[in-house]
C-alpha cells in the first residue's frame, strides 16, 4: 500500500485526487491550511481507514514518511492569490522548498502542480513547453506567475543537484464539481450568475480564449505522470487542447441552464492572457493521455453540483 501525501488536498483538484487514490487502495495524507480549501470537500472520506488530514501551512517544514508526494498547495484563483500576494509568493517558494526537502529525505517521487500562467500572455500559440513565456514580473498577477516559475526552478535544481525524482505538471484551466462558488474564475462565475438569473460578467469583449479540462481528465493526467516507469521531469502541459472563446463558454452555460440572464461587459483585468491553449503532444506521446469528457458533458455535471450547493445555501438561510 503506497502512502501518498497531497498538499492542498482539501482544494478542488486535490479532493478529487484524494478520492481517486483512496479508491486505488492507497493510504492518503492530506495537508492543507484551509485558506481556500474546505473540509467539506473531503467529507466523503473522513472515516476512511486509509485517510489522514493534517491542518498545516505549507510554509512550515514537514516531516512525514511517504512514498509519493503530489504538491498542489497554493491558491489558484486570481481573486484569492491576489488577496494576499506576499503570502502567495511565500506559498509558492517556501512551500516548494519544504516539500522538496521532504522528497529528498524520503527519496520519493514528487509532482508539483505548476500552471499555464508560467507562459503569461503567450507569444507562442498553442503553448509548448519549450516556450519561456511572456510574464510581467511586476504586475498584480506576478505573485502567482513568478512564484510558480520560481517553484519550477527549485524543482529542477533539486533534481539536478540532489537527484530528486521530480515531475512538473503545467495545469491548464480545469473545472468541475467542488469548485468554490466564490472562486472568481470563469466557470464558477458564469454558472452561479446564470443559475441566479444575474447578468454574466464578460471581461473585455469575450473574444479571449480558454481551453477547459474536466477534473476527471485532469486526475487521469496527473496520476498518469506519476505512474511513468522511469524518471521524466517534464515540464508537461496537462489540459484539454479544445479552444473556445469566453463568450462561447458563457453562451453554452446560458443554454444549458436555460437562464434568463444577459451578458454585461467590464474592463479586462491587468495582464489577463488573451489566448490559452495547451499543446499536449509530449505528454500524450508518453502516456497516451487524451481528454475524454466533452465541454457540454462536463458543464452539465458542474451545473448540477452548483445547483445543489445553491439549494443548500438557500435552505440554510
Amino acid at each position: 500500500m503506497k502512502h501518498i501525501l497531497i498538499t492542498g488536498g482539501a482544494g478542488f483538484i486535490g479532493s478529487h485526487l484524494t478520492a481517486f487514490l483512496l479508491n486505488q487502495g492507497c493510504q492518503v495524507t492530506v495537508l492543507d491550511n484551509l485558506q481556500t480549501g474546505s473540509l467539506l470537500n473531503l467529507d466523503f472520506c473522513k472515516h476512511h481507514p486509509g485517510f489522514e488530514f493534517i491542518r498545516q501551512d505549507i510554509c512550515e517544514p514537514i516531516d512525514l514518511n511517504v512514498d509519493e508526494i503530489y504538491h498542489l498547495a497554493c491558491p489558484a484563483s486570481p481573486l484569492h492569490y491576489q488577496a494576499d500576494p506576499v503570502k502567495t509568493t511565500k506559498t509558492c517558494v517556501l512551500g516548494a522548498l519544504n516539500v522538496l526537502e521532504m522528497a529528498k529525505k524520503n527519496q520519493c517521487r514528487i509532482l508539483t502542480a505548476s500552471t499555464s500562467e508560467v507562459y503569461g500572455d503567450p507569444l507562442v500559440h498553442p503553448q509548448v513547453e519549450n516556450d519561456w513565456g511572456n510574464v510581467n514580473p511586476v504586475g498584480i498577477r506576478s505573485c502567482y506567475d513568478e512564484g510558480k516559475r520560481c517553484a519550477e526552478t527549485l524543482f529542477m535544481d533539486y533534481h539536478r543537484y540532489y537527484d530528486v525524482d521530480v515531475v512538473i505538471a503545467r495545469i491548464f484551466n480545469t473545472y468541475g464539481p467542488r469548485m468554490s462558488l466564490d472562486d472568481g474564475r470563469v466557470i464558477p462565475n458564469f454558472i452561479a450568475q446564470a443559475l441566479k438569473n444575474e447578468p454574466l460578467t464578460l471581461y473585455g469583449d469575450g473574444s479571449q480564449t480558454r481551453s477547459l479540462c474536466y477534473v476527471d481528465d485532469m486526475i487521469r493526467g496527473l496520476t498518469g505522470m506519476m505512474a511513468l516507469a522511469k524518471p521524466i521531469t517534464g515540464p508537461f502541459n496537462v489540459g484539454n487542447p479544445d479552444e473556445c472563446t469566453v463568450k462561447q463558454i458563457a453562451e453554452t452555460i446560458l443554454s444549458l441552464t436555460r437562464s434568463k440572464s444577459n451578458m454585461i461587459n467590464k474592463p479586462l483585468p491587468q495582464d489577463d492572457p488573451m489566448r490559452r491553449c495547451p499543446d499536449i503532444t509530449r505528454f500524450s506521446q508518453l502516456t497516451g493521455f487524451k481528454p475524454s469528457v466533452s465541454l457540454e458533458a462536463g458543464l452539465k455535471r458542474t451545473i448540477a453540483y452548483f445547483e445543489a450547493k445553491l439549494c443548500e445555501y438557500a435552505g440554510a438561510s
